[in-house]
């Protein structure tokens, strides 16, 4: 069985702005098993959108890529939670980056499934 290993959990998040009862929407998640991998999806994300941010938004985004990646992957490597985000029109998108440790899955290969695993008959569909 492989052992338990260090990462970072990655999430993409939207908030309407003008709505202040409205929660944060999970847009996307990514699991990296480096700093420079969870900081490079945030990088490819911001770079594909920035050319359809308004001139504020994707100037926030670019300076993000210039210095603030940077300091990202320092806090990244210290194993530190960070978080970016970009405000456009009345929306924010928020990327969070958490370390994480992965847990191996069981395989089912080479084990017994439980007896009642094989009294199950699916329904047929319509």
């Amino acid at each position: 069985m492989d052992k338990p290993r260090r990462g970072y959990w990655c999430e993409c998040w939207t908030q309407d702005l003008t709505d202040a009862s409205e929660q944060p929407a999970l847009r996307a998640s990514f699991d990296a098993y480096s700093a420079p991998q969870a900081d490079r999806w945030v990088a490819v994300a911001l770079r594909t959108i920035s050319p359809a941010l308004d001139p504020e938004a994707s100037d926030e985004a670019w300076v993000w890529l210039y210095q603030g990646r940077i300091v990202t992957r320092r806090a990244l490597l210290r194993a530190e939670p960070c978080t970016v985000s970009v405000s456009n029109a009345s929306t924010r998108i928020t990327w969070t980056i958490r370390p994480v440790i992965f847990l191996p899955l069981a395989h089912r290969q080479g084990g017994e499934l439980p007896a009642c695993a094989y009294n199950f008959n699916p329904r047929p569909t319509d």
